[in-house]
Parts: structure tokens; C-alpha cells; sequence
């Protein structure tokens, strides 16, 4: 039952003349009158209502009988009692205040719009099997699994974990070492708290991704906004900037958002300069499963060997951002402090998602999902390139990258900024992002970024590309 708030609806009284079944019917007719029970909504048997009460089961009954007869409620049989589906809906109000007419509505889930950066093939992902992983999981549940679990995460999500990135992405850890978290941003504030104080400078990639020069400033620190070229983030210009930075926060199996690889001569100077400025490195990985020539890069983590890498991983790219689930790997030398850091702000994560987690990563499922989705994306991403090169033709140019999960496109013919482009796009309901805005300085190339993992179809990737021309004019 939806409890309604005590300003709203009268309470039981026995001192006054009213009648207790009464007193009952008037609560919830109160309550369905101002919107605080909508229609649909289950409301709490008799028996276990009078006992809530304490009054007698038979009073609740009377209650019930009559809102019933006056059409309020609506038996179900074996699914209850609800508030009468064909009752009209009525806006919540406080009793005794005046209804506000223009009191905004919370807004449910809605669907990512279209070109929407960063979010996996939401159509492709396995519900039902999902579905049965986690029923399978809650019938299984023992008295300990309702306790709190483990600050730093589940054990077998982090074994799963550890298991999977020696395997695939080259990183030697022990499960001990990884930190379960509520995604990139969470793992990034950890890391921030436990090794970084107030005004430390942080390299950052420019462009980069925004949230990250948001956590960072939000826990008082400075930023150092380091240039990218064709091999990844420029050392030499970070070196020069601010040698003595305390941590480098980099993306390099796929630069968010110009979409680089890190080369090889960059990431041994980045760690050399980790080494001898005792800095850290946070390797944001969030993508770096997606390459669709040759298989996918060894994490910048596989060549640390002076342990100055924490690898920072996330589920929203692979299964669905709704997880709201991370992980974070630290070097061995830092687990105590990381697990004191953990008991003190714990993550957050419901202890049933992450088992479920882990049973979908030991039961072979996470890496057949993966094979699947690569293929799947570089069908999507052809399908988008396509329509787009018919819509403009010479008018546009896209930039493809090895991997990843979108592209840019530049319109260099055209007058208007790219700032302006996406914005006539976002009109027409299309979610693409300019690039520029994605620079803590002045970016020099202009391009919309655009998401390809959601085109399920050529007639899609057609009406999308029809769309956004006439949007653009």
C-alpha cells in the first residue's frame, strides 16, 4: 500500500464519536481524492491493515465493503484490493492548501533520444535471461545476503572481475585489489578522496569527458587541461604545464571524445613521468572492449610496472547504464588505504545486482554478450555512415576510428558553428554533442559527436540522416 503523509489524511482517533470503520473509509477516500493513492495502486489486505491499526479485521472489512460499493476500490481476487482503475486521476495536494496549478509532475523513464552518446544497444540486451539470473538469485537468498555486504564490493563480482581482465585486457590484479563502485564517476570521487588534497593539480585530457573536470573541481582540486594530438595526450605539453601534478586522468585504448588510441612511445612517457613525479594515473577504460579492427588494446595498466595505475572499468557501456555499476583496481599498495576509504563511503551497490553480475560473468555470458555487440556495432556504425554520406554527400566527413561506441562527423563546408549544428539537431530531436564544447580550451576542429549503437535498421539510419539535414538546412 502507498502510505499517504499524516498532513494529508486523518488518523485514528478514539476519543471522538466517529465510528473506527468510519474513520478507515474516510482515510483512504481522503487519500484517492488528493491524489496520494492514484488508480491502480494496491492497497494493504484487511488483516494485515487492522493489525497496523489495531483495530478489529471486521472494521477494516465494513471500510472496504463500502468504498467498494461507492466505487472507490476494486476487488482483484488473488492479486487484492486496488484503488478502481476507472477512476480519474487526481492531482496530489496537501489538506488544507490550496492546489498549485502549475506544480511540475515528476517525469518517469523515458527512452534515450536518438544519437545519444556512450549508451549500449538497449534493444539488443538479453532481458530474459537477465530476468531469470536475478529471479534464480532472489529465490536464493539466505538470511545473509539481506545484511550489509562488503563495503569494497561482492567477492565473487570482484573475483569475476579480476578473472576477466587478466584474460582480455591484460591486467594482472588479485581480487582483493578491485573496488566495486556506482559507476566511473564514484570511482573517480574514491580515488580523489583517498590519494589526492584540496587544490592538487590533475592532468585531464582536452578535449575530454566533462564529468571527469567535474568530479575533480566539485572535490576542490585543480585541473591542468593537457592538449591531445593523433597518439593520444601530449606528455610533453603536461610536463611543461605542470610537472609536478599529483595524477593524470587519461582515456587511451579510445579518447573520449576524438577517439585515439594512445600510442605506445606516449603511454611509456606517461608512466615514466607517474615514476619519477610519484604521480598517479587513472586509466578511464570505458569503451575499450569496442574495437572493430584487430582485437582490443591492452589496457594502459599491462605495462605498469611501477604499480602508479589504477584502472578505472565500468558495466554501463557493456550491459546497460541503469546498472549504475563500476569497478576500480588499485595497486597492491594501496588496497588498505582503498578498503579504509570504502568503509567509510560505502558504494551504494544492491548486493542482489551484483551477484547477478557475477553469475552472468562466470556463466559465459558477458563474453558471448560482447562478441555479439562488437559485431553488432560495426554493422550500426556502417549503416549510420552510409546514410549520412547519402544525405550530404561531399558535405560532410566522418572520422572513424578503430573502435568505440560513436563517431564525428564535420561539416566543414558549413558557415555555422558546430556549437549552432547541435543545436538545431537537439531541436529536432537529435542528441548530438559538439565537439568544441568538449575542450576546457579552444578546440580547433569542429564536428558533431554521435552515438550509432541505437540505429537498428536502414530504414532508421535513413530517416535519422533525412532528419538531421533538413535540421541543419
Amino acid at each position: 500500500m502507498i502510505e499517504p503523509t499524516d498532513n494529508a489524511l486523518p488518523g485514528i482517533d478514539r476519543s471522538t464519536a466517529t465510528p473506527l470503520h468510519r474513520q478507515v473509509y474516510e482515510r483512504f477516500r481522503t487519500a484517492i481524492e488528493h491524489g496520494v493513492l492514484r488508480p491502480g495502486d494496491r492497497v494493504a489486505s484487511a488483516r494485515s491493515l487492522a493489525s497496523e491499526l489495531g483495530v478489529a479485521r471486521g472494521t477494516v472489512e465494513a471500510a472496504y465493503s463500502q468504498l467498494a460499493g461507492e466505487g472507490y476500490f476494486s476487488a482483484q481476487g488473488q492479486a487484492g484490493t486496488v484503488v478502481s482503475p476507472s477512476l480519474p486521476v487526481q492531482r496530489p495536494v496537501r489538506a488544507g492548501s490550496r492546489p498549485i496549478a502549475d506544480a511540475p509532475a515528476l517525469a518517469g523513464p523515458a527512452a534515450p533520444p536518438p544519437l545519444q552518446l556512450g549508451i549500449p544497444a538497449l534493444d539488443a540486451f538479453p532481458r530474459k535471461l537477465w530476468a531469470r539470473l536475478m529471479a534464480r538469485r532472489a529465490r536464493a537468498m539466505g538470511a545473509a545476503d539481506l545484511f550489509y555486504g562488503d563495503p569494497a564490493g561482492h567477492a565473487p563480482l570482484r573475483e569475476a572481475i579480476a578473472a576477466y581482465l587478466r584474460v582480455s585486457r591484460g591486467v594482472a590484479c588479485q581480487p582483493a585489489q578491485v573496488f566495486v563502485t556506482g559507476g566511473y564517476r564514484a570511482s573517480l570521487a574514491l580515488v580523489a578522496r583517498t590519494l589526492l588534497a584540496r587544490e592538487d593539480r590533475v592532468w585531464i585530457e582536452d578535449p575530454g569527458y566533462a564529468p571527469t573536470r567535474d568530479v575533480l573541481h566539485s572535490a576542490g582540486h585543480r585541473v591542468v587541461p593537457v592538449p591531445v594530438d593523433d597518439e593520444g595526450l601530449v606528455v610533453a605539453r603536461g610536463v611543461r604545464r605542470s610537472p609536478k601534478a599529483r595524477m593524470a586522468v587519461v582515456t587511451p585504448s579510445h579518447q573520449a571524445p576524438l577517439g585515439v588510441s594512445m600510442s605506445l612511445v606516449r603511454r611509456l612517457q606517461l608512466l615514466d613521468w607517474a615514476s619519477r613525479a610519484k604521480a598517479w594515473i587513472v586509466e578511464d577504460d570505458y569503451d575499450g572492449e569496442y574495437r572493430y579492427a584487430g582485437a582490443p588494446l591492452p589496457a594502459l595498466k599491462s605495462l605498469d610496472g611501477h604499480d602508479r595505475v589504477l584502472y578505472a572499468g565500468s558495466f554501463s557501456k557493456v550491459l546497460y547504464p541503469g546498472l549504475a555499476l563500476g569497478y576500480l583496481v588499485v595497486p597492491e599498495s594501496l588496497r588498505a588505504r582503498f578498503e579504509d576509504a570504502s568503509r567509510i563511503a560505502s558504494n551504494g551497490c544492491p548486493q542482489i545486482t551484483q551477484a547477478t553480475v557475477a553469475d552472468f560473468m562466470r556463466d559465459g555470458h558477458f563474453s558471448r554478450h560482447l562478441k555479439k555487440m562488437r559485431l553488432l556495432y560495426a554493422r550500426r556504425r556502417a549503416l549510420l555512415v552510409e546514410a549520412l554520406q547519402k544525405a550530404f554527400g561531399d558535405g560532410v566527413r566522418i572520422d572513424l576510428q578503430a573502435g568505440g561506441m560513436h563517431l564525428i562527423a564535420r561539416f566543414e563546408g558549413h558557415r555555422d558553428s558546430d556549437v549552432v549544428l547541435a543545436r538545431r539537431a537537439q531541436a529536432a530531436g537529435l542528441n548530438c554533442q559538439p565537439l568544441t564544447a568538449r575542450g576546457t580550451t579552444a578546440v580547433e576542429s569542429q564536428g558533431l559527436l554521435m552515438g550509432f549503437t541505437n540505429v537498428a535498421s536502414p530504414t532508421q539510419a535513413r530517416q535519422l540522416a533525412t532528419r538531421l539535414r533538413a535540421a541543419l538546412g
